[in-house]
């Protein structure tokens, strides 16, 4: 018999876990939340400082790869994404940013009514439990807790200093109408442990509400439609194949990746693309896996002898064992850093209207996301392109679900990009060489023979790879590759929407973690008024 409930949410990332929260706020309306991973809800996801070992390996992590790119002489990219209850905010580094009011205004422009700056507002607000700002921007009873780190680390204050020195401005709420200037990012923790989407919204309710059912390892295979109306989802559980019924909607929540990849499972999406690989189609929907964008990022990185940053040395060890008894002790200090803990917003000029670079200062020296090792401790700076003009896309691979999709972001694929990415380089290298941070270098490890602008091009071509932020492939719109209605309904069907980043018309200018929450808020909220 096939357990039927009024809503059946595919994947527990930020959209579905936060639209299942708050739909099964309703004791009357029963929520089913599938995922494919696991709880999340051990000592490796709820300690900060642990993040590095999911990333870089297949901890709680898809751990996808891209094809060949173009524009980075023909290397094969690495999309680490979370795998389990909370999804990639159970495996990322927590900094809470929402991205600039003029994103929202302008996804509003391309006729997405309600989705406006000052329409998302009051639901970033609802979600948050900010413990240190207040006012009009900041909400303080929201399940999703934002707090300033604990990790004491005195490097906070000399990035300050080399700011001052390079003569950028200081920041302290990167989420306010204006958010240009460097600063000490707010992060998504509760008392010096990772808060995720998962610890906000489900996991505080499993066992406890009879009306969510949370269902782990089931990977989702396909949409069960019956006409045009969604009425399930079939997934595997181990060797079994199963089913879930849905009486009022299906919910996608599987990401940038996974729900174009399971609505072309479907039979969703280019009917000819789909008919080249015998999926006959439900509905044409051609937009389904395009509009692929991400943040293209570049790392500098530099060893040092400096006794406050992280990696491989025999030197480290003590410290690294005093740092695990505080942590226990007192949930402060190493262990409590999201590495990425100082960075922000800057213009590559200055007649732009609003920042078009992010900076992530990171207290350990990072070479292909924590892929390669080196002997030794020392730093790094990611300089990310926040609004990228190149598109890319996700395809099919094959007709198995449990493989993983075809992803191609194309970085680098339009020439304005690679030539604005030159210029952050040069903007960010301008505060790396103050001598607040200079005094911390002990070796330039990627950058130290780069000089004119062909050689910071064919450094980044050699180096650039994602920064962990991709959405838009099930684009919200009106338009005819829009996949998605305002509503976050698929256009040509029933009972059917997408809720997590793919959405996303155009990408915002900052960490995608707080917008899909965001998303999750603002969906719960649109369904409750059609079911009234």
């Amino acid at each position: 018999m096939t357990d039927t409930f009024d809503f059946v949410v595919v994947g527990a990332g930020s959209g579905g876990c936060t639209v299942a929260g708050r739909l099964s706020e309703d004791a009357a309306t029963s929520v089913a939340l599938l995922d494919a991973g696991g709880p999340c809800d051990n000592w490796v996801v709820t300690t900060p400082g642990a993040l590095v070992l999911m990333v870089a390996g297949n901890v709680n992590n898809w751990a996808f790869n891209t094809v060949p790119q173009k524009g980075l002489n023909g290397r094969i990219g690495y999309q680490p994404r979370g795998k389990g209850l909370g999804g990639s905010s159970a495996i990322n580094a927590m900094v809470y940013i929402r991205g600039h009011r003029s994103d929202y205004d302008h996804w509003a422009s391309l006729g997405n009514t309600g989705w406006a700056y000052a329409d998302v507002l009051p639901y970033f607000k609802r979600s948050e439990n900010n413990a240190d700002f207040d006012g009009k921007y900041h909400g303080k009873d929201g399940p999703l807790f934002v707090n300033k780190l604990r990790s004491g680390n005195p490097v906070q204050q000399i990035f300050l200093q080399a700011a001052q020195e390079g003569q950028f401005r200081i920041r302290e709420d990167f989420n306010t109408d204006d958010h240009e200037g460097l600063g000490i990012y707010q992060v998504t923790q509760r008392n010096g442990e990772r808060w995720s989407a998962a610890r906000a919204y489900v996991h505080p309710h499993m066992g406890k509400r009879a009306n969510l059912r949370v269902v782990t390892q089931a990977h989702a295979t396909r949409i069960l439609f019956d006409g045009r109306r969604a009425v399930g989802v079939e997934y595997r559980q181990g060797k079994e194949l199963m089913q879930l019924r849905a009486r009022r909607e299906v919910i996608l929540a599987a990401g940038a990746f996974q729900s174009p990849q399971l609505l072309m499972l479907s039979g969703i999406g280019d009917a000819a693309a789909l008919h080249g690989h015998g999926i006959a189609s439900v509905h044409h929907l051609p937009g389904v896996g395009q509009n692929l964008q991400d943040h293209p990022d570049f790392i500098f990185g530099y060893m040092s002898d400096s006794p406050y940053f992280s990696g491989i040395s025999l030197k480290g060890m003590p410290r690294l064992i005093r740092a695990i008894l505080q942590y226990r002790r007192e949930r402060r200090g190493p262990l409590t850093s999201n590495f990425a803990e100082c960075g922000g917003f800057l213009k590559t000029r200055p007649d732009l209207d609003i920042p078009d670079i992010q900076l992530h200062f990171g207290m350990a020296m990072v070479d292909d996301h924590g892929r390669k090792r080196h002997n030794g401790t020392g730093f790094s700076c990611h300089v990310c392109l926040l609004r990228p003009k190149s598109r890319g896309s996700v395809a099919l691979a094959s007709l198995d679900a449990m493989q993983a999709p075809l992803i191609d972001p194309n970085f680098l694929g339009h020439e304005d990009d690679l030539e604005t990415m030159v210029a952050g380089f040069k903007t960010t290298r301008r505060l790396m060489e103050t001598p607040a941070l200079r005094a911390l270098q002990k070796k330039d490890m990627f950058t130290a023979n780069v000089r004119s602008d062909d050689d910071i091009r064919a450094v980044l071509r050699e180096r650039v790879d994602t920064v962990y932020h991709p959405v838009g492939t099930c684009k919200m719109g009106t338009d005819a590759m829009a996949v998605v209605d305002p509503a976050l309904k698929v256009h040509g069907l029933e009972a059917l929407r997408v809720v997590d980043a793919s959405i996303m018309p155009t990408l915002i200018g900052g960490n995608t973690n707080a917008p899909t929450i965001m998303i999750g808020e603002k969906a719960a909220d649109m369904i409750r008024a059609e079911m009234r």
